[in-house]
C-alpha cells in the first residue's frame, strides 16, 4: 500500500513569513508556476538567516549552496494572494542543514505545498564545505525540530 503525502498543519512550523505573489508568478493555467514555489522556499530561508544575523550575502566568508530540493503540491496558489511560508529545521549536520518549508494560502490551516531544501555551507572563496559557524547554529536553534 502506498503512502500518499498529506498537507501539513501550521503547527508543524515554528516560524512564519509573509510573501506576496506577483502577476508574473502565474502561469497560463492561472496559478503560481511550480518553479516559483522554490523561489518562495529560498526567500523564507534566506530572509530568516539575514534577519537573524547568520548570513551576510555580500561579504560573509561562508555561504550556503543548495544541493537538494523537493516540493509536494496540495492546492494551487495564485496572484493576487498572500502566502504564509512556514519554516523549520529538520536536520543539522557538520556542514549542512535541511530546511523544511510549508506554503499556506493566507488564513488556510494546511499547506498548499510543502517541501525542503538542503544547504551545504562552504567557504565563499574555495567552495569547500566548512563547519557551521556559531552565528548560524544560534539562528537555527529556534527552528530545530524536537528530538
Amino acid at each position: 500500500m502506498s503512502h500518499r503525502p498529506q498537507p501539513l498543519p501550521r503547527s508543524h512550523y515554528p516560524r512564519f513569513d509573509s510573501i506576496t505573489t506577483r502577476w508574473m508568478d502565474n502561469d497560463v493555467y492561472g496559478h503560481v508556476n511550480n518553479v516559483v514555489y522554490y523561489s518562495f522556499f529560498d526567500t523564507a530561508v534566506n530572509r530568516w538567516l539575514i534577519e537573524a544575523g547568520a548570513l551576510d550575502i555580500h561579504a560573509g566568508e561562508v555561504i550556503g549552496l543548495v544541493v537538494e530540493t523537493r516540493c509536494q503540491y496540495f492546492a494551487p496558489l495564485a496572484f493576487p494572494q498572500r502566502v504564509d511560508a512556514g519554516l523549520r529545521v529538520a536536520h543539522v549536520g557538520r556542514s549542512s542543514v535541511r530546511y523544511e518549508v510549508g506554503l499556506f494560502a493566507e488564513g488556510e490551516p494546511t499547506t498548499a505545498a510543502a517541501g525542503h531544501f538542503i544547504h551545504v555551507y562552504v567557504d565563499r572563496a574555495t567552495r569547500r564545505p566548512v563547519a557551521l559557524p556559531p552565528a548560524l547554529l544560534a539562528a537555527l536553534q529556534p527552528l530545530v525540530l524536537p528530538a
